[in-house]
This record gives structure tokens, C-alpha cells and sequence, in this order.
């Protein structure tokens, strides 16, 4: 019986990536607090997380947040088991997951990666092009 539960999906909880963006408000769909929060999330990478935290998930990429429907997809995780013991005991509550994963993203591979380089040449031109507009 423990199976059949398990593999309803539809009663899985439901993480979208808005729910843990900071560039998001708490209006726009944010859930958790700004400073707790990761910068524009993905579906893959928050999957990943929940499989490094030895969480079931499944990735819903046709389905879409209503606030923001321009942005597609979304996680579902199971996070109890069927008598109501959460799988992981360090993550009991949709809450403590979504701060977790906000705090795993940022140190993604593929997120690491890709932002070093970006953020240091970034905020070079950034510091110059504010020196320029002061002086005109």
C-alpha cells in the first residue's frame, strides 16, 4: 500500500522556483525570506537538490506558476512517507525544504560553473560605467 501512495504524484507537494527567488517579492510568489532565497532558479537544479537531500521528485516542465505563467515548470517532492514520517528527518516541512534548497542552489555544478567568471567581469564594467555617468 506503502507503494501505491508513493507513486501519486498529484499528492506530492509542489515546489515552483518562484517560491525560492529572490529576485521575486513575497507578491510575485516568493515563500521564503529574501536573504534565505537563491537568484533565479531552475527546475533542474532544484530537483537535483532534493535528490542530493534523498527526497523523491519528479520535474513538471508543461506546468506553470499562475502569478508568472511566462515561466514553465515545477518540482514535486515527496517529502512523507504514507503514515506521515517525512523521508528525511532534517527536512520535516514544504518550508524547510524550500530553505534548504535555497541554500543548495547557489552551490549547483552547473550553477558554480557558469557564474565565476560572469560575476567578476560583470562587476568590473558595472564600477566603470557608474564613474562615467557621474562625470557627464
Amino acid at each position: 500500500m506503502d507503494e501505491q501512495g508513493s507513486d501519486n504524484i498529484k499528492k506530492w507537494i509542489v515546489v515552483y522556483p518562484v517560491y525560492i527567488n529572490s529576485k521575486k517579492t513575497i507578491a510575485d510568489g516568493r515563500r521564503i525570506g529574501a536573504l534565505k532565497a537563491c537568484e533565479n532558479p531552475t527546475c533542474i537544479e532544484i530537483a537535483d537538490c532534493c535528490k542530493h537531500l534523498s527526497l523523491r521528485c519528479a520535474i513538471e516542465l508543461d506546468k506553470a506558476y499562475p502569478r508568472d505563467f511566462m515561466q514553465r515548470g515545477r518540482v514535486r517532492v515527496l517529502l512523507k512517507r504514507e503514515d506521515g514520517t517525512p523521508y528525511n528527518p532534517s527536512i520535516p516541512t514544504r518550508k524547510e525544504l524550500m530553505l534548504r534548497v535555497a541554500e543548495l542552489v547557489p552551490r549547483h555544478p552547473g550553477r558554480t560553473r557558469k557564474q565565476e567568471p560572469a560575476s567578476t567581469s560583470s562587476s568590473g564594467a558595472s564600477k566603470s560605467e557608474k564613474g562615467r555617468k557621474k562625470k557627464r
